[in-house]
């Protein structure tokens, strides 16, 4: 644990030596995809990931046994884990070539990706801003502020897209002012290149399967937020041989991708692929291929359902933790479709959540009175 004198933003030297050797490990062949297509391994990359997650049966009530398994890309990391770091192993490892010091994203105020961005981004000596917009806030969403401002993370508060795309503007100046070098990471994460640590997600899902660690799944469910981990997925599935139907359970209703701008995505990603492996299967990616639900939003992004709050029960009741922003949400549907028989078992639940307990060595609470003044009013202002 972090001594009393630790100042937030601190890395405690037993964190710090942990994503260190995580960050710099330098396997270049750990990733399935890299094993099937070895001329891949020169894209850039920095492996943060602990790969293959776990796959294990998920026990809950009126749902019978060997129907139901789940992907613990809560543990990809531990650091930080759920499902950012397969995409910032070469989001960061291209800011980094650059010689980038500063990375600047977006996100709500209780951000996930903004804060895996902070703490991997500080792995590999970068700092990073975050312009955030308001969302419902929970404890998970003040805790997710702490963490941001521990992790070193400049936050900088936007009513909407448009003061949001403003204060941006204003990063990239201030910080190349600087000689930052600032480097954009997308919304989400999401990106032709980011997207690509799904894609071998698929492939290490086919090792698995083809190992026995579950039957091969009949039905995939992933939460949509930006979109990337449903794109990299779905052209993985495809590119790996897998004949499992990938469903993605829309979360987000702040400029939400719909199926034929996912599509675009994973076209984007495989041309990128085959830049460097001109051999990998120019398969077809229609918006057919993505399958939105959309029963589960609720009253938008952020915004907890009942369905949501008793899937999380249900799952934590079975050992599984979930948040009511992305994960219980997307583990509704699949109990919705469960119990009324629009589901094919066996069914995978990809886990985006993080499990890793990144306090136990990292730095000090930040106090609520080192946010911005406006994220302070926003708190205030919400519903106790």
């Amino acid at each position: 644990m972090p001594s009393p004198a630790a100042t937030p933003g601190a890395l405690d030297p037993t964190f710090a030596a942990s994503a260190r050797a995580i960050a710099g490990a330098g396997d270049t062949t750990g990733l399935a995809l890299f094993r099937r297509f070895p001329k891949l391994a020169a894209l850039p990359r920095a492996p943060l990931v602990a790969a293959p997650t776990p796959i294990e049966p998920l026990r809950i009530a009126n749902v019978p046994d060997g129907a139901l398994f789940v992907k613990r890309d809560d543990r990809s990391s531990p650091v930080y884990g759920g499902n950012k770091a397969r995409k910032l192993e070469f989001t960061l490892a291209a800011a980094a070539a650059r010689g980038s010091r500063r990375l600047i994203t977006t996100g709500g105020i209780g951000t996930h990706h903004g804060l895996a961005t902070a703490i991997f981004g500080r792995t590999l000596g970068m700092k990073t801003t975050v312009v955030v917009v308001p969302q419902p806030v929970t404890a998970h969403v003040r805790e997710q502020l702490r963490a941001l401002l521990s992790f070193g993370a400049e936050l900088l508060p936007a009513r909407g897209v448009p003061g949001a795309a403003l204060q941006v503007v204003r990063a990239f100046t201030a910080a190349t002012l600087r000689g930052e070098k600032p480097a954009w990471v997308p919304t989400g994460g999401s990106s032709a290149l980011a997207d690509i640590g799904f894609v071998s997600a698929a492939f290490e899902l086919a090792e698995q399967v083809e190992a026995g660690a579950m039957p091969a799944p009949a039905e995939i469910y992933v939460p949509i937020g930006s979109g990337g981990t449903f794109a990299g997925l779905v052209l993985g599935a495809k590119l790996a041989g897998l004949r499992a139907r990938v469903i993605g359970v829309l979360v987000n209703d702040i400029l939400p991708p719909g199926p034929a701008r996912l599509a675009r995505l994973a076209r984007a990603s495989l041309a990128l692929l085959r830049r460097y492996e001109p051999s990998l299967p120019a398969v077809a990616i229609t918006a057919g291929d993505f399958e939105v639900a959309r029963a589960q939003l609720g009253p938008g992004y952020g915004a907890t359902t009942p369905a949501a709050e008793a899937a999380a029960l249900v799952c934590r009741d079975a050992g599984l933790a979930l948040e009511t922003t992305y994960t219980a949400k997307c583990m509704a549907e699949v109990i919705a479709r469960l119990g009324d028989g629009r589901a094919r078992a066996p069914v995978l639940f990809w886990n985006t959540y993080n499990s890793a307990d990144f306090w136990s060595a990292g730095p000090e609470r930040a106090a609520d009175d080192r946010l911005p003044r406006t994220i302070q009013r926003w708190l205030a202002a919400a519903p106790a």
